[in-house]
């Protein structure tokens, strides 16, 4: 797909145009990201979404110089997404691990920079601290006192945005309510299970974008109920799929658009890849949408820390 084909929107106060099709990492393993990002930028991907809690920044770094190098992007041709983990919630910490980042990416900016989550965990090293009874231990730095750090590097020209993820409506009103810089995007978890109306709507009615991760669902995942742990084996996305000549994931991914939210698939299958990227050439109609809202279940698969969500 030719890239200009790719809608982007523009986020932040600075109005930076981000393509609202983007190339999650989660859980893509280091030794096949140079593969998976060759084959998304030749599908015409030009927004990747990473984390330090991914363990694969460097590799994904190595993978982007190379295409830089082949002259087939330029660094102002992409968007580049990653996230300040849970270690380096202290405000004298966030610079350090914005700049572990950059290092490992091997890049002077990011477009984006998110927030992980809104707990902090004890500074160190390791990604899940842990006490003796294996308990996670957190410390009591406040999503606010972060912020705020965060803010200073956009104004050194670290980063060109920040945003939040993971975050729920009251979190966000807080940091709406005390910041000198509003979060560009929120980043949550959205599908057909999950599909986060109140929050969403919270997020937009504020002028802030609204990403989604884990588009297809997470499962199936040891405790999950069974009912949530075929996605794409639904009869109303298989008989949309049909309909349109689609798949089940191209519904869905054409139901998020269609609600104004940017979605980053995962995936490391090259077929996979390119037809995620192949939505905008039809349209759900309003019962479409309907029938697929009709599969939310609530259901929430990420989740490593209790949070009370109200979406």
């Amino acid at each position: 797909m030719d890239p200009a084909a790719v809608p982007r929107v523009p986020v932040g106060s600075g109005r930076t145009p981000i393509p609202v099709i983007g190339l999650g990492t989660w859980r893509s393993p280091p030794e096949e990201v140079t593969t998976t990002i060759t084959c998304a930028i030749e599908a015409g991907y030009r927004h990747f979404d990473g984390s330090p809690a991914y363990v694969n920044e460097t590799a994904l770094g190595a993978a982007l110089r190379e295409q830089f190098s082949a002259g087939r992007v330029t660094r102002e041709d992409v968007f580049i997404v990653s996230k300040l983990w849970n270690s380096f919630h202290a405000a004298e910490d966030v610079k350090v691990g914005l700049q572990k980042t950059l290092e490992d990416l091997g890049l002077d900016y990011l477009d984006l920079y998110l927030m992980h989550w809104p707990y902090g965990f004890q500074r160190g090293d390791e990604l899940f601290p842990l006490d003796k009874d294996g308990n996670l231990l957190y410390s009591d730095v406040h999503y606010l006192e972060t912020w705020k750090a965060m803010e200073k590097c956009v104004e050194e020209g670290l980063v060109k945005n920040i945003g939040v993820s993971n975050f729920n409506s009251l979190q966000f009103q807080d940091i709406i309510d005390n910041c000198s810089i509003k979060p560009a995007v929120h980043q949550i978890e959205v599908h057909p299970y999950l599909t986060q109306q109140k929050l969403v709507r919270f997020c937009q009615d504020k002028g802030v974008a609204v990403t989604a991760y884990s588009p297809f669902a997470s499962g199936p995942v040891p405790g999950a109920p069974a009912e949530v742990s075929n996605l794409l084996g639904e009869t109303v996305l298989k008989t949309l799929a049909t309909k349109y000549n689609k798949s089940p994931a191209q519904v869905v991914l054409r139901w998020l658009l269609q609600r104004d939210i940017i979605v980053i698939p995962k995936s490391v299958t090259p077929s996979r890849i390119k037809e995620n990227i192949q939505v905008f050439d039809f349209e759900l109609t309003s019962d479409d949408m309907e029938a697929v809202n009709g599969l939310n279940k609530n259901y929430r698969f990420m989740g490593p820390f209790t949070f009370k969500e109200d979406g």
